[in-house]
């Protein structure tokens, strides 16, 4: 399609020409600058209104790496996805690889994310944490894959990306926030923060313009600031309403 347009133009080079001739062309086929481009696979909603506006083609993209950047974990980036976790079908797991903190079971309930689907991976060797998360992605039994890579290079990235386009799985990748300016092949990118009771999402790449403003989201209340939390008891025992509990 990108040659198309060239040799429309040298035919006759009025730009009103260009448009109507452009507009003749089926929908979706040519992805304007100024517009979100239209997802090629399937999405799924976010749950939220105002997000699923920014994103291309209305909502998570299924079958493509989707980087979540935190400033730190317990943001509210759990909250965020307890949409997409609730549409699990009775077949289908939701693994999660690695998370930095133990997921609280009696919150994530209360949410309607069925519990006897989660499957929580933690490798001996973290150098097969890329290895689980491609093969959780590709098996076709997943409702979604959460992974928190804290280092991955360029190349991890890559497999991820091509693992994702290989299923119809949403793959989510937590990352450090300061992996925002490191180049990455993942089509949707998204800094989150903790905004009082809100949750702050900033859309660092996506296909279509830079977003203008961040978004912001109003997340159930149990996704509270960890820092606001009191402190661990000395066991480390789960004692708290987050979604998500310290590992000591």
């Amino acid at each position: 399609m990108a040659a198309i347009a060239p040799r429309i133009a040298e035919q006759d080079p009025s730009a009103a020409s260009v448009r109507a001739l452009l507009a003749g062309l089926p929908a979706g086929s040519v992805w304007q600058a100024s517009h979100l481009a239209q997802s090629r696979g399937e999405v799924c909603s976010t749950g939220f209104d105002t997000l699923d506006a920014e994103l291309p083609g209305g909502g998570w993209p299924l079958g493509a790496l989707i980087e979540l950047l935190l400033e730190r974990p317990g943001v509210g980036e759990l909250s965020m996805l307890l949409p997409v976790l609730e549409r699990t079908r009775p077949e289908q797991w939701i693994v999660w690889l690695a998370p930095p903190l133990l997921p609280y079971a009696p919150a994530l309930a209360d949410a309607g994310v069925p519990l006897s689907r989660l499957l929580i991976v933690r490798p001996e060797q973290p150098r097969t944490l890329l290895w689980a998360a491609r093969q959780a992605t590709v098996s076709g039994s997943c409702s979604a894959v959460l992974a928190w890579l804290p280092k991955i290079d360029s190349g991890g990235l890559r497999r991820l990306q091509l693992a994702a386009e290989d299923s119809a799985t949403p793959l989510f990748l937590f990352r450090p926030l300061d992996a925002a300016g490191q180049a990455s092949p993942a089509p949707l990118r998204l800094a989150l923060a903790a905004r009082g009771g809100q949750l702050e999402v900033r859309i660092v790449k996506r296909k279509g313009p830079p977003a203008i403003r961040p978004v912001l989201l109003h997340i159930r209340p149990t996704a509270v600031d960890t820092d606001a939390l009191p402190p661990l008891s000395p066991t480390g025992s789960m004692t708290r309403p987050g979604m998500l509990e310290r590992v000591r």
